[in-house]
């Protein structure tokens, strides 16, 4: 990213770079299909200004000519956003939803909108738009969702940073499984005003960038409430940056006992603990921790998730059901089967497992895990897009039940050449902490610089 200040900043700087991005969309969109629109024009336009400002001695914000994308189920104003539906084919905002408000006000260049699953509604990113988005390790598997078309972009290097969206995740996962950083802030932190919502009280919008570095910055820029979310929260978010690099020492991991490695594929697991020895090196302290009941989160989330979907979808589950994709309309009508009164039991169970994780995190800071337990699945597994879904999002959806921050970084690389996904989780509030673990790891670490074999072949 740029530096914080015009000082030494190369001429023509943020055009150059922009350039770069949109070669790349250019060369290899057509193979990975990560992007369902793209505004070269005023992307142009926008970084040509950056560099003026620059020349000037002017300084937009901690993200001056920083090329960026935006998950299309996030509103850019006169540039189409379809929620990856056909219903919503044509349909191009007035207004841009306040986090690209954000972005632009902070020096951003808005190079377009990356592919997603339809309304966010799964794993494999594939929607009615432009169809399948690949992953660029290897064509026939997943991107992972359902910010696939972000995390793609990032590792593509078509973008430097890229927004998404976490409802059970949908921006830790393609982090993972495309081998670069993705943040998912606690719930209340980011505004979603202005983006297509799953469940209110899960959804969160977060950075992708390929360092951790790149995603405080971004997250700086992103946080705080807008007046308009209810669920937004005015917490205060101390100015951490210059402290990003503190020592670890002390810092208590927390490697769970029960669930989050259980059947864990070994090369999996091994990456992890390695990751987990790395940061011990750092002065972190391993600590082995008990997480009752973690078992059963999941589909106590299920319940909440898939019920509100189908309440934020409602008009056209019942008027226009042959306007969705066939295997989301059969996910999504799962939520039609869950009564009231499951409702209310989900709801108390989360209430328990959100005591359960403050109790835990009066004896250790952090959570550490794999982000996902398999190897990047193939996207013609065999499964539905439910059962698919359910498998991926194992240990990812009990933090975001609990509405707490999660961070995936890249820890290592498989024998069949795929990246592995390390997770960290917080405390509500604690995102600070986990860019300064994750920035700590990347440090001594090089993993999220691989390139995908894609970029790699063409020597870029």
């Amino acid at each position: 990213m740029t530096d914080q200040t015009t000082a030494g900043y190369r001429a023509g700087a943020a055009e150059i770079s922009t350039r770069a991005c949109l070669e790349r969309i250019d060369t290899y969109n057509a193979t990975v299909n990560a992007m369902i629109s793209v505004d070269a024009e005023g992307a142009l336009a926008s970084a040509r200004q950056a560099d003026q400002a620059a020349q000037e001695g002017r300084w937009l914000g901690l993200l001056h000519g920083v090329p960026t994308i935006v998950k299309d189920n996030i509103d850019t104003a006169g540039l189409r956003t379809t929620y990856g539906s056909k219903f919503f084919d044509n349909h191009v905002p007035n207004h841009d939803a306040p986090v690209v408000q954000r972005l632009r006000q902070a020096g951003a260049v808005i190079i377009g909108k990356s592919t997603l699953h339809e309304f966010a509604f799964g794993i494999r990113s594939n929607n009615p738009v432009i169809g399948q988005c690949h992953n660029p390790w290897d064509g026939a598997r997943i991107p992972g969702g359902s910010s696939g078309g972000s995390g793609v972009a990032v590792a593509m290097d078509m973008c430097v940073a890229a927004l998404g969206s976490d409802t059970g995740g949908s921006v830790r996962l393609p982090a993972s499984l495309n081998g670069v950083s993705g943040l998912r802030p606690t719930v209340g932190r980011v505004p979603n005003t202005g983006s297509m919502p799953i469940c209110p009280t899960q959804d969160t919008i977060g950075p992708m960038a390929r360092s951790v570095a790149d995603l405080a910055r971004v997250f700086c820029v992103l946080a705080g409430p807008d007046g308009q979310d209810p669920l937004c929260v005015d917490h205060p978010l101390e100015n951490f940056l210059p402290r990003l690099g503190a020592p670890l020492t002390g810092i208590r991991i927390g490697i769970p006992s029960n669930h989050y490695f259980d059947d864990a594929v070994p090369t999996i697991a091994a990456a992890v603990m390695d990751a987990a020895r790395e940061l011990e090196q750092l002065g972190a302290v391993l600590v082995d921790v008990d997480l009752p009941g973690a078992e059963d989160m999941q589909e106590l989330a299920t319940v909440i998730i898939y019920s509100d979907a189908c309440a934020v979808h409602a008009e056209r589950l019942s008027s226009s059901p042959q306007t969705f994709d066939e295997q989301v309309l059969a996910r999504m009508r799962t939520g039609l089967d869950y009564s009231g009164v499951d409702y209310a039991n989900a709801v108390r169970g989360r209430a328990v497992w959100k005591q359960q994780l403050a109790q835990v995190f009066q004896h250790v800071d952090v959570l550490l895990s794999p982000t996902i337990h398999t190897p990047v699945p193939f996207i013609d597994d065999g499964l539905s897009l439910l059962n698919s879904t359910k498998n991926a999002t194992r240990n990812t959806y009990l933090g975001a039940f609990a509405q707490i921050p999660g961070l995936s970084v890249p820890c290592g690389i498989n024998q069949d050449g795929l990246p592995i996904g390390l997770q960290l989780e917080a405390p509500w509030w604690r995102e600070p902490l986990l860019m300064q673990m994750g920035y700590a790891y990347q440090q001594v670490t090089d993993w999220h610089h691989a390139r995908p074999p894609l970029l790699r072949n063409q020597g870029t």
